[in-house]
């Protein structure tokens, strides 16, 4: 999975409508095209390719709030809903996807009921453990991870990731639980975006030719 089909169509979900120009601002503001593949180009080849896919719709024309020239504004279809949950349910309860992957997941957690989210986050430390597991059944030089040359420490890595990611995610399943943040349908949700008169203090300020489409 990509990250940013789950950005992009969260970030669009979150304004109603949303033109690209916003749809960067935002990801920029959450610090995305750092730890992710959100640079321009991606979010607006992804907005175009998810209008054809049915999964956005695509306003023709709406006038910008700038000055500028119209902009294409978006907005998320059903079928583009029920592509941004399954998108987001699988991300959270996967234990082997990318980080910016599930980065772009706990950042629309809340989206979600708080029961669900928790119940997903436990099927992510269970398939930690279970692969964890499978592998210690045959990787555990007493040694040490260089009794088997550099290449041990490969494997030596990736347990200790598994260690480390299954303790995070036990750590955000006690705080869920014990009342942290507001999921749906449990009031007004945290705001994640800018206003439109806002600055963006993380703003890249790199221009690109889809900023005014």
């Amino acid at each position: 999975m990509s990250a940013i089909r789950l950005l992009v169509l969260g970030a669009v979900r979150m304004h109603g409508r949303a033109h690209g120009y916003q749809v960067r601002n935002d990801l920029e503001y959450w610090g995305a095209h750092e730890w992710s593949n959100a640079k321009p180009g991606s979010i607006y080849h992804a907005l175009k390719q998810m209008a054809k896919q049915g999964l956005l719709l695509a306003h023709e024309t709406a006038p910008s709030t700038a000055g500028g020239p119209p902009r294409t504004e978006y907005e998320v279809t059903d079928e583009g809903l029920d592509e941004y949950r399954a998108l987001l349910r699988d991300a959270i309860r996967s234990y082997d996807r990318n980080m910016d992957v599930l980065s772009a997941a706990v950042g629309f957690i809340v989206d979600l009921p708080r029961e669900e989210a928790v119940a997903l986050l436990k099927e992510r430390i269970e398939g930690i453990r279970e692969w964890r597991e499978a592998v210690t059944e045959y990787y555990t030089p007493e040694e040490g991870p260089e009794s088997l040359g550099h290449i041990g420490e490969i494997m030596n890595l990736w347990v200790h990731s598994a260690d480390s990611g299954a303790e995070w995610t036990r750590g955000l399943v006690a705080r869920i639980e014990g009342g942290a943040y507001t999921f749906a349908g449990e009031g007004d949700p945290f705001v994640g975006v800018l206003a439109d008169d806002e600055v963006n203090p993380y703003a890249t300020g790199v221009p690109d030719p889809g900023d005014d489409e």
